[in-house]
């Protein structure tokens, strides 16, 4: 992952936002009602964060209009900024693909 390109990504509007809120996958839809972020906006950040690596298109669901809906979902657990002297260093903890697996999981069983 690119440092300055992870680091431009989190300086902008909403995108720490969309962070935090997509430990769950969320479609744009659902992550511009519940950030109360517009809905083109939100379509934008989303794009930038899939760019930067930092969320990831988890999956295609059928929504209540019976269309195909892309939802996403953070592909990192943490991210540590560190600030030198004269230089930064950005560290990132991807989410471990068991951890995915295992919420996949909980989440179905909830749904039944």
């Amino acid at each position: 992952m690119e440092s300055d390109r992870t680091l431009s990504a989190l300086g902008n509007e909403y995108n720490p936002d969309i962070l935090r809120a997509a430990d769950e996958p969320h479609s744009a839809q659902e992550f511009s009602e519940m950030l109360d972020i517009p809905i083109a906006t939100c379509y934008r950040r989303i794009e930038e964060l899939t760019a930067a690596g930092l969320l990831e298109l988890h999956d295609r669901v059928l929504s209540d209009e019976h269309r195909r809906t892309n939802v996403y979902r953070r592909e990192v657990d943490e991210i540590v900024v560190r600030f030198d002297r004269d230089d930064y260093t950005v560290s990132v903890t991807e989410r471990p693909e068991v951890k995915n697996k295992l919420d996949d999981v909980w989440r179905k069983i909830a749904q039944d």
